[in-house]
């Protein structure tokens, strides 16, 4: 169940009109939403809470989101809607798993140095521990990190 201090009509009128400034942003890239794809990822939004068991006041992840990966070259328009909809999924997850050790901004900037090194090969986002998106962000071990992960894909 999501709370909110706004009706449930007012807060996706609210998220649309957020979602379509990021678009300005994000167009630079080649990758915009159809209002149609943003009411989806507001319903996904309610699905990985109710999924996380967390509740979340004020406006969702995905602005951030959007701001934090736009600029990733692994990002396609084709899969630009799929892949934010796994990946607020993802956040959601890991706010879990790391306990909220991680701001929010740092747990982003984990996922982004993560989705970068994989190519933008979410599963390698889902197999990330927690414990290595607490090293990342707080700048330890990111490069011997990448060669345990390179070394991973050799076995």
């Amino acid at each position: 169940m999501q709370f909110s201090m706004e009706p449930a009509q007012a807060q996706l009128a609210r998220t649309i009109r957020e979602l379509t400034a990021c678009n300005r942003m994000s167009e630079r890239y080649g990758l915009t939403l159809a209002q149609e794809q943003m009411r989806a990822l507001v319903q996904r939004r309610t699905e990985a809470l109710r999924n996380t068991g967390r509740v979340e006041f004020g406006e969702g992840i995905l602005r951030s989101l959007i701001y934090t990966f736009c600029d990733s070259p692994d990002l396609r328009p084709e899969d630009y809607e799929v892949t934010l909809a796994e990946l607020q999924d993802l956040f959601y997850w890991f706010k879990n798993e790391t306990q909220d050790r991680l701001s929010d901004d740092e747990l982003l900037h984990a996922m982004r140095v993560v989705f970068d090194r994989a190519h933008g090969a979410l599963e390698r986002l889902v197999d990330a521990s927690p414990e290595m998106l607490c090293r990342i962000a707080r700048g330890e071990n990111a490069e011997e990190n990448s060669e345990e992960d390179e070394e991973d894909d050799d076995e």
